[in-house]
């Protein structure tokens, strides 16, 4: 026999097979003692330690310390993070822009809610400063990896 006729006797094995029942239920199966769980669960109790003299188990007395906590509890899970980087310094060309970019509309949208009779100039001023904006965003944004990244830019594909 050659291996593909091999292979398709098996396949129609599995295929005859596929609604026969198992020899062997699964509720026949044993099953591991290790699997067993009691049927009542077991139950500890603990008890805080009693301690004498009013002291608590680090050995200090409560009364000196006011809040009832140990230092070592207040600094568990408090994480401080370290301040945040300086702001990078931006020139007045990309501060002009970024103002044009939410000004245009934002005049808009104020002088619409409050029903302002806008002229023809103001509106088109709005909508020039929004574009400009967008624009003056775009073309100085650049392509090219940062000046300070260095002689390796990583994979580049």
């Amino acid at each position: 026999m050659t291996p593909q006729s091999d292979e398709d006797e098996v396949w129609r094995q599995i295929v005859a097979s596929f609604n026969d029942t198992a020899e062997r239920d699964s509720a026949d199966q044993p099953w591991p003692d290790s699997e067993n769980v009691p049927a009542e669960p077991i139950r500890r109790v603990v008890k805080p330690p009693e301690h004498a003299d009013g002291d608590d188990a680090s050995g200090r007395d409560p009364e000196d310390d006011p809040s009832g906590r140990d230092e070592d509890e207040e600094d568990e899970g408090h994480f401080e993070p370290p301040p945040p980087p300086p702001l990078p310094k931006v020139d007045l060309a990309t501060k002009l822009a970024w103002v044009a970019l939410f000004g245009g509309p934002a005049y808009l949208l104020v002088a619409a809610m409050a029903s302002w009779h806008m002229e023809g100039w103001a509106l088109f001023t709005a909508v020039a400063a929004f574009i400009g904006g967008f624009v003056a965003l775009v073309v100085r944004m650049g392509d090219g990896p940062p000046n300070d990244s260095g002689w390796d830019d990583g994979a580049v594909l």
